[in-house]
């Protein structure tokens, strides 16, 4: 197993399951946010009912099992076989749900089919270079095809490849994964100088009556 995958397992026995129903009392929904019943849905990524949608590092399943019950071909992506042990167990049942374990790279350079929209989700697309991420996405969007994804906003004046720390044991040193961070309107010149359009790039504030940080969202179309 690769030190990536190693530290992704690990950061996956840390992380919560998400709830069996939302706010709404719906079984599968889109959450593009760290908070809950918060920001846009699905519609985001503007894919019609039957087409294959990409989600790049998806974790434990949640939400391209709830593109698999709106009716699209769903295939997720995931480096780490614990995180993909859990979205098959609760989801592995779900009707046009794929799931993988892959480098979202290798992946992308070994699928032939394409796809209608690919999103990433506090996922792949944050942790892997842009330079060699965007232009693997493209090739295998459909014309017209939308590249949607969200993590968190960068701090001020750390831009670019930067170190995450995901914690071990108390004895233990933290293992360290990249992350690539960029203001929104560094993300559009870049995603531009890749050859997507219509690029549109903000942060989404936090919920209401909070002052924690909100999400950045950004859009494109091949």
């Amino acid at each position: 197993m690769t030190e990536t995958a190693i530290a992704w397992d690990t950061y996956s026995r840390q992380r919560p399951e998400r709830r069996p129903v939302n706010g709404r009392g719906e079984s599968t929904w889109f959450n593009w946010t760290q908070y809950e019943d918060h920001g846009p849905g699905a519609s985001l990524l503007e894919a019609l009912p039957g087409s294959r949608v990409l989600d790049l590092g998806c974790g434990k399943g949640g939400n391209a099992a709830h593109l698999a019950a709106l009716g699209h071909r769903a295939v997720g992506v995931d480096i780490s076989p614990k995180q993909l042990t859990a979205a098959r167990d609760r989801w592995g049942q779900t009707a046009g749900l794929e799931l993988h374990q892959a480098d979202a790279l290798e992946f992308l350079r070994e699928d032939r089919e394409g796809f209608a929209a690919v999103y990433s989700v506090y996922g792949a697309v944050w942790f892997t270079d842009p330079a060699r991420l965007l232009p693997a996405i493209r090739e295998r969007l459909h014309p017209g095809g939308r590249l949607v994804f969200s993590q968190r906003p960068p701090i001020e004046g750390c831009y670019g490849c930067q170190a995450s720390y995901i914690p071990r044991g108390a004895d233990e040193d933290p293992l360290v994964v990249k992350r690539w961070d960029y203001e929104p309107d560094a993300w559009e010149h870049l995603l531009a100088e890749h050859g997507y359009m219509d690029v549109h790039a903000s942060v989404l504030a936090a919920p209401s009556g909070t002052r924690r940080v909100g999400t950045l969202v950004v859009t494109a179309r091949a």
